[in-house]
């Protein structure tokens, strides 16, 4: 690192913990000065809250325990927050847990780069599967029941877990594509089917939280993140010397990743060109952002379309 204002001015924040530590502390310090002084300063809300945690809560309903939340541009505010949160844990993960494990274990040049980032990606994918697994287990939609996506559309009224979980992964795609736009690192020999990947899943991301597709997305990310977790622990292994695990655990992957990569993202896409037409209740086949609802006729090939680019994407890389 060359100082804080030059990594902050070349991004450089993102390949040095230390500063993204910085950044991460300086957000923490002025909320809690907010906190601490919000009565005598006359303010209502700390401006600094929308940056680490959700906003919008909505008036409870007599059936509710909790607060569900909705969306708004604050939003936007806890997306750039994250890429800053993504950006420390992942330096720091790799450089001061993975990298001397492998070290350790003895491996060097391409192979210990290789091992490192396979390494985060297994911590977390890893990390992120146990997270959908637990929102999704919450939804009428487990274990794939692709019906529900559509029945009780619109999905609006977000639990906060469901709602974190969704922004969360929102901010590591979009910390992921700076990283490849940036050139911060080495690319890889995929890296134009990466980018579209990237490009894809942003797309998928950000329009199914506007227009409250949450139960479809969380189905996604789940079916993705379980097949990565797996195809990351694989790669692992195979940078050892240990042929005979790397043979059992790339014949495991593969099975889970057919499963879920392959079979379950097609039963999705047949459930939006099928299931779509009917199951969505008339009241909501219509473009109307008061009464959020959004799955006017031509939205079917707007979330049918980019899934269909991922399961493209997922034979070329099978």
């Amino acid at each position: 690192s060359k100082g804080f204002w030059h990594d902050l001015r070349t991004m450089r924040w993102m390949r040095h913990p230390g500063t993204s530590f910085r950044m991460i502390l300086i957000f923490l310090g002025l909320w809690c000065i907010f906190e601490i002084f919000k009565s005598s300063l006359n303010i209502p809300e700390n401006p600094i809250r929308p940056f680490i945690m959700i906003s919008y809560p909505l008036p409870l309903n007599s059936s509710e325990a909790y607060h569900r939340y909705g969306k708004g541009t604050l939003d936007l505010y806890f997306l750039g927050f994250y890429i800053i949160v993504f950006s420390f844990i992942r330096q720091t993960v790799t450089e001061f847990v993975i990298k001397p494990y492998a070290m350790w274990i003895g491996l060097r040049g391409t192979k210990q780069q290789r091992f490192i980032e396979q390494g985060y990606a297994a911590f977390y994918w890893g990390s992120s599967t146990i997270i959908g697994l637990l929102v999704m287990s919450k939804q009428p939609t487990w274990w794939y029941d692709t019906t529900e996506f559509w029945k009780s559309y619109p999905h609006y009224r977000m639990e906060p877990s469901v709602k974190t979980y969704y922004l969360l992964q929102f901010s590591y795609w979009l910390q992921q594509m700076l990283l490849l736009s940036l050139r911060i690192e080495k690319p890889r020999s995929d890296f134009v089917e990466l980018v579209i990947h990237h490009f894809v899943t942003l797309w998928l991301v950000g329009w199914s939280y506007v227009t409250n597709l949450t139960m479809i997305g969380t189905a996604i990310f789940v079916s993705m993140d379980i097949s990565d977790t797996f195809l990351a622990i694989s790669k692992c292994i195979n940078y050892t010397k240990y042929q005979h695990t790397s043979e059992v655990s790339f014949g495991i992957f593969l099975c889970v990743w057919t499963y879920f990569r392959h079979w379950q993202n097609l039963r999705i896409l047949y459930s939006v060109y099928q299931e779509y037409d009917e199951y969505v209740p008339m009241m909501a086949k219509k473009w109307s952002p008061k009464d959020e609802v959004y799955l006017v006729g031509w939205m079917k090939w707007q979330i049918f379309g980019p899934i269909m680019m991922l399961q493209f994407l997922n034979l070329f890389w099978y």
